[in-house]
């Protein structure tokens, strides 16, 4: 591989792979770094579906033509524009066939460092390796954001752990779980341990819990077409806006977006899990956490509600508590580059192109979900970002000079 190149991707995710393959298609010098679909396949529980339906279940390439449909049409997997949960292993088996056939120069190879020079960055690999890159597209995924309250974090991962990380249940078999979180996340784990035979009960500050509705009905009446137009991420008007009009989202003020980004489609369970949930899981509502502590090998959980404290002790416990936006989570960039990136509450501010303060250095995906709205917390946002991305650096790279420097000089900050 050559050490230069026009533009490196840090991420292979949906949204590092859609950009590649836009970016390939295009003839862009790119080199993209990582591993494969890696949060959906080792990060997530096996047995787990897909809460956005079939049709908005996409990577996305040029042309439009290799779809979870096409995938699951050649590989005989039953398929369903929406109605059917997708699972995640049929999910990844899709990515995995994307990535080669759209982006084969992938490099599974981890980047530790990125510094900038007077053209552009350098990035250092995990395996001591090097390059040099005129743009660098960030497209981390969630697990750059982890969030684990302060409580918590004095904790050994012997007794707490985030349920980002969880692929293999069978560790938890014969012990006493407890799951705090009323999420997607923290539902769909519960009723997937409990279908594994595993002791668990969740604990949540809801006084009642959530679940996305069931999709809507093939055949339905213009009325209802009108009221609840179809949407990637839930039916609704508010969600066709979204995912129609994200530069409208940016263009509204900043606490507004932060608002929209922290509200919308709030903390909700898949439907097809209700049902299982509320009847078999033991639900702990209304309550918060206010202390937890070790007693011998066990946990010690206080827990306060409007009758006052209460106590659980618990072999283990896991921690739904989402994801935050921050920069500083990110370790790879150096000091002075990490500096020079504008941020609001640890969010990058953004342009039209996804593009941060520092000339070159782009966001994608759940990082840039503050400015251009919920879409970009879904798969569904990947085509967007992706044409955006492309298009910007193609016009750009035909002004520049595509020259590279052989040394690391000073750092480029905007």
């Amino acid at each position: 591989m050559s050490s230069t190149c026009e533009v490196a991707i840090i991420g292979a995710g949906p949204y590092g792979l859609s950009l590649a393959a836009h970016l390939r298609a295009r003839g862009v010098s790119l080199r993209i770094f990582g591993r494969p679909m890696w949060s959906w396949r080792h990060e997530m529980p096996a047995s787990m579906h897909l809460k956005s339906e079939g049709f908005a279940s996409n990577l996305f390439e040029p042309e439009g033509q290799f779809t979870l449909a096409s995938f699951c049409a050649a590989n005989k997997v039953p398929y369903r524009a929406w109605g059917l949960p997708v699972a995640l292993q049929t999910m990844c088996a899709y990515g995995i066939a994307f990535q080669l056939r759209c982006v084969p120069e992938l490099e599974e190879r981890m980047v530790v460092a990125v510094r900038g020079t007077r053209e552009g960055f350098f990035l250092k690999f995990d395996d001591g390796g090097g390059c040099f890159a005129r743009r660098v597209v960030v497209a981390a995924g969630i697990g750059a954001y982890v969030h684990m309250p302060d409580v918590l974090k004095p904790l050994s991962r012997a007794h707490v752990t985030h349920s980002y990380g969880h692929s293999d249940l069978a560790p938890f078999k014969g012990r006493d779980v407890t799951i705090l979180g009323a999420g997607s996340s923290a539902l769909d784990l519960a009723g997937l341990m409990h279908q594994e035979g595993i002791a668990v009960r969740l604990v949540a500050r809801r006084p009642s819990l959530r679940w996305a509705g069931e999709p809507l009905p093939e055949h339905r009446s213009l009325y209802q077409r009108l009221r609840y137009p179809m949407s990637g991420m839930a039916p609704g008007v508010r969600s066709r806006i979204y995912e129609d009009a994200p530069d409208l989202v940016r263009l509204l003020p900043r606490t507004m977006r932060q608002h929209i980004y922290g509200t919308f489609l709030g903390p909700a369970g898949p439907w097809w899990m209700k049902k299982l949930v509320e009847r078999e899981v033991p639900l702990v509502l209304g309550r918060s956490l206010r202390a937890a502590e070790p007693q011998g090998e066990k946990l010690r959980l206080v827990l306060e509600g409007a009758k006052g404290q209460e106590e659980i002790l618990t072999d283990h416990l896991i921690a739904a508590t989402g994801f935050r936006i921050d920069v500083r989570k990110l370790g790879f960039f150096d000091d002075t580059l990490r500096e020079g990136i504008a941020t609001a509450a640890g969010v990058p501010v953004l342009s039209a192109h996804f593009q941060s303060s520092v000339p070159g250095l782009y966001f994608v995906g759940l990082a840039a979900a503050p400015t251009f709205g919920p879409l970009m917390r879904f798969m569904l946002g990947a085509g967007f970002a992706a044409r955006r991305v492309a298009t910007h650096v193609t016009r750009a790279a035909l002004r520049e000079r595509t020259t590279y420097p052989s040394e690391p000089t000073r750092v480029r900050t905007a």
